[in-house]
Order: structure tokens, then C-alpha cells, then sequence
């Protein structure tokens, strides 16, 4: 087992995984209150700038945290990020669908007119105190601002180095529904800042290859780790070669132009930095590689068990020491 330490459009994939229960098992983002939420972090990842949209996901974001301990007074802060998140939809519609590309005009349209409806349904949920309704409501309409947001690129946007030419590489995102016997795990998969870390995970679910594969290390608090296939291998080999495939370990950084290759941020010198895919949510998806090298991992990935309050990102081990490439973000009891 390993130590810890050319798709386009969006997909669906299904995998399979078994957890051992008989027998023990071996052991960018906004500036204020850190992101600690898959989905949030998602959004934030995307090499967009449309101002408008960002502008109506972070009002609502910055509501998030007052939910969970709502007063009396409070009900007026979130009334107010909803209606000026509809005013902006409403006001800045036409903007918003020229930094669309043509081809996707039309499906942006409707999910802006349907973003809008919903950021009026989320203002009365607020003068009505509807706690879970405001909730429901919030995660509909950040669910299509995200949408809208991925509309707006229109290429990939980053260069991926000549010597990996041979992988392959996810040029977008993948929705993977992953079904265990403890319950059904649903995660996005973030190629724009992971590409060749999500490309060469999407290739083995496409090729079946975690069908069946049990949980190999599952330690509380830490991490719950697979994709060590059956015999002494451990890793994927590829049939052509015969040989197993390597993925380099791949980090992006806010603020920088190309993502760094096989190096920590121990080698680069910024020992607190925060990656743009950092492991800072309960759920985060890692690729597994060896003490001994930055470039071997092949197929064996952990979801991070870590809380946030314990483990913040850019103060944990884990940041820039491994590649974070996806978030769950249904399924999170199933985790535990």
C-alpha cells in the first residue's frame, strides 16, 4: 500500500468500493473566515472573474455561518445579501450573458432567469424566518451562480507540461457517484486546477478499475484510503507498457500562472500558502504517493477525514504536500 503523504464536458461516472468491515483495516478563496465547505471551495476554484457572479456567490457564502447560530437580528444581514444578490441578477443581466460564449448563451439564459426567481424566493424566506427554507433556497441558487460561472470559461485555461503528454487529462469537471456498502458518495472532480491528477482517476473509473476495491486504511479524524488493486501490484499498469503509471504531483497556487509539478511547497519556499484546491473540507479527495517520491502516485486516492476547526488549510500537513483534485459533496455521513 501506498504511504500517504481528453474530457471537455461534465460527467457522470459510477465506481464501486467495499468497505471491510469482518477484519480491521490497516492503518482561490475569498479573504475573511476560511472556506471549510466542499461545494464553496468548488465554485471559488474556478479560473473565472466574472464580477457579477462573484459578487452574488460571496454575498450568499458569507451567510453560510450565520445560519447555524441565528438571532433575531440576523434575519435582516441575510434578507439583505439576498435582495442585493437579486438586484445584481436583475440589473446586471445583460453583462452577465456577454461574458458568456455563444454557444452556451442560451442555456445560461435559463438558468439566470431560474437564479433569479429563486434569489426572490430566497428574500421571502428570510422575512418569513424559514431557517430551512432559506437554507434549501441558498444552495439552489449558489448551485446555479457555480453553474453560470463554468459557463463563462471558455477554454482551458492553463498549460500542462510537454513531458506528461502521455496522460490523461480532464479538461473540466466529472461528477463520479461512488457506491459502497455503507451508502452512496457523490464528488466533483476539479480538472481545470487538477488535470492530469483528475484525468488519470477519471480514466481508471471509466475503465472499471475501483470496481470492488476495498478501503484499505481507515484511520478516525485522518484519512479512509483505496485503489490498491488486488496482488502485489500497487498501482495501476498500464497494458501497453506494462509498466505502472506514474501522475506527478500537481499543485496549483492562487495568483500564480502555471501549477508547479512535483514540487512541495516545503521546495518552492511558501511553507503557508494556500493551494487553490486545499484540504480544508471533510471529504476532500487526495492522491496517495510513496515517502520516497512526489511522482509515483498511481491509483490509490484517500478522502480527508480531518475537521477543519482542527486542521485549517495552509496550517496542516497535508497542503501542498499531496494534490487535493475533488470535493464530496453529498454523501459526508457516509464518510464517518
Amino acid at each position: 500500500m501506498r504511504a500517504f503523504n481528453p474530457i471537455l464536458k461534465p460527467l457522470t461516472l459510477i465506481i464501486a468500493m467495499l468497505f471491510a468491515c469482518e477484519q480491521p483495516l490497516l492503518a482561490a478563496l475569498p479573504a475573511g473566515n476560511a472556506v471549510t465547505d466542499g461545494p464553496s471551495i468548488l465554485r471559488n476554484a474556478l479560473p473565472t472573474e466574472q464580477k457579477d457572479l462573484r459578487k452574488m456567490q460571496h454575498n450568499l457564502e458569507a451567510t453560510i455561518r450565520e445560519v447555524s447560530t441565528l438571532r433575531g437580528n440576523r434575519w435582516d444581514a441575510l434578507s439583505e445579501a439576498a435582495s442585493s444578490s437579486e438586484f445584481v441578477a436583475t440589473s446586471r443581466n445583460i453583462q452577465i450573458l456577454e461574458s458568456i460564449p455563444e454557444t452556451k448563451k442560451k442555456e445560461a439564459e435559463k438558468i439566470l432567469h431560474d437564479l433569479t426567481k429563486n434569489l426572490k424566493n430566497l428574500n421571502e424566506k428570510a422575512s418569513a424566518h424559514d431557517t430551512d427554507g432559506y437554507i434549501s433556497m441558498r444552495e439552489k441558487s449558489l448551485d446555479q451562480i457555480g453553474e453560470l460561472e463554468e459557463l463563462t470559461i471558455d477554454s482551458f485555461p492553463y498549460t500542462i507540461p510537454k513531458e506528461f503528454e502521455d496522460l490523461p487529462r480532464l479538461l473540466g469537471r466529472a461528477t463520479v457517484e461512488i457506491t459502497t456498502t455503507k451508502g452512496e458518495i457523490t464528488a466533483v472532480i476539479d480538472g481545470f486546477n487538477a488535470p492530469l491528477t483528475g484525468g488519470a482517476f477519471i480514466d481508471l473509473v471509466q475503465k472499471d478499475f475501483y470496481k470492488n476495491l476495498p478501503f484499505t486504511r481507515a484511520e478516525d479524524f485522518y484519512v479512509l484510503q483505496t485503489g490498491d488493486p488486488e496482488g502485489p501490484e500497487l498501482g495501476y499498469i498500464d497494458p501497453n507498457t506494462q509498466q505502472e503509471r506514474h501522475v506527478p504531483l500537481e499543485i496549483r497556487v492562487p495568483n500564480e500562472q502555471e501549477t508547479f509539478y512535483n514540487e512541495t511547497f516545503e521546495d518552492i519556499g511558501i511553507y503557508k500558502a494556500t493551494p487553490v484546491l486545499p484540504f480544508a473540507a471533510l471529504g476532500t479527495l487526495g492522491w496517495a504517493h510513496s515517502d520516497n517520491a512526489l511522482n509515483d502516485g498511481s491509483s490509490q486516492f484517500f478522502f480527508f477525514l480531518y475537521e477543519p476547526e482542527l486542521t485549517p488549510a495552509g496550517l496542516n500537513l497535508v497542503d501542498g504536500r499531496n494534490a487535493a483534485f475533488g470535493y464530496v459533496v453529498k454523501g459526508l455521513k457516509i464518510l464517518k
